[in-house]
């Protein structure tokens, strides 16, 4: 999956498989997770938040069963 840089301290990089509904989000850390049937709207907003961390951890974390990915950049 192709993931678009963001300017963020939390995340390095965000990604969507809108038929999959799949987000996935590369950490800073490096570490990357996979987010389930997550709507395309969601993915819009957190690419257009002003802050991508604060659109992650209100909106996202909690929210959406997720694992950790084997893919990295």
């Amino acid at each position: 999956m192709d993931r678009t840089a963001v300017d963020s301290s939390m995340l390095r990089s965000v990604g969507y498989d809108p038929v999959a509904r799949l987000l996935e989000l590369e950490f800073t850390g490096g570490r990357v997770y996979e987010y389930a049937d997550v709507p395309a709207r969601v993915h819009r907003e957190l690419l257009a938040a002003e802050s991508h961390g604060r659109y992650f951890v209100r909106r996202i974390r909690g929210r959406y069963a997720y694992r950790r990915s084997g893919a990295s950049r």
